[in-house]
């Protein structure tokens, strides 16, 4: 696995642009989305980043929690129509 920062400022994830971040977040898997995710919760939590970059890369773990929360949700609800 790649090293935090390298997955944040990964290409297509320009953190200075003034570009979406979040533009690219659709195209995930859930598996990509979820191990990005703990990669910016890594660099949070290691609080050196400044306040613009934190606030860019909150704004990023939103979209990453958000996406991964559709997955699961949809798998939820394909067992759930298995089911009946």
């Amino acid at each position: 696995m790649a090293k935090a920062a390298d997955r944040v400022t990964a290409p297509g994830v320009d953190i200075a642009s003034d570009e979406p971040a979040n533009a690219d977040v659709a195209g995930l898997s859930y598996e990509q989305a979820r191990d990005e995710l703990i990669s910016v919760v890594a660099l949070l939590e290691g609080g050196q980043l400044g306040l613009e970059e934190s606030m860019r890369l909150w704004q990023r773990g939103e979209a990453l929690a958000s996406h991964c929360s559709t997955w699961l949700d949809g798998a939820e609800a394909a067992l759930n129509q298995d089911e009946d």
